[in-house]
């Protein structure tokens, strides 16, 4: 089953896709927008393109656990991509993957402007390597 995952930012939004055998992702794009109407409209394109059996969206709560503002916007959000695609969507626990997708370019010596350009696709693949090793170890 393929599955795509999303990072929502407030101006940038990563986008990552695993293979069929759900072994490995990989980044797809990262969305330049703003507006939370055509930011679905767009997310929407990618799904009719990738045609995905599910959506993991990044769902960015507190360090103790509670969900925050943005973590909230991000749920609807989520809900609003599932009504738009009709695509099962999934929120998955995203703290920290910035951090790490920060500490996976530094690996790489990634700079500046393509650093900007990148850290939301590559925080979108943390989120569905984490979303597919629950699945891996999880599947009974």
């Amino acid at each position: 089953m393929i599955i795509m995952s999303l990072d929502l930012g407030k101006a940038r939004t990563g986008i990552a896709v695993s293979d069929s055998s759900e072994s490995f992702a990989f980044p797809k794009a990262v969305i330049t927008e703003y507006n939370t109407e055509k930011l679905i409209e767009k997310i929407a394109v990618y799904v009719n393109e990738i045609r995905p059996s599910l959506i993991v969206v990044g769902h960015p709560k507190n360090m103790d656990g509670s969900e925050g503002e943005r973590a909230k916007e991000c749920a609807q959000i989520a809900e609003a991509v599932k009504n738009k695609t009709g695509v099962e969507v999934v929120l998955w626990d995203e703290r920290c993957t910035t951090v790490s997708a920060h500490t996976a370019l530094n690996y790489t010596d990634t700079r500046g402007k393509k650093r900007k350009q990148v850290i939301d696709a590559v925080a979108a693949v943390i989120i569905l390597e984490d979303y597919l090793n629950y699945r891996k170890n999880t599947k009974s």
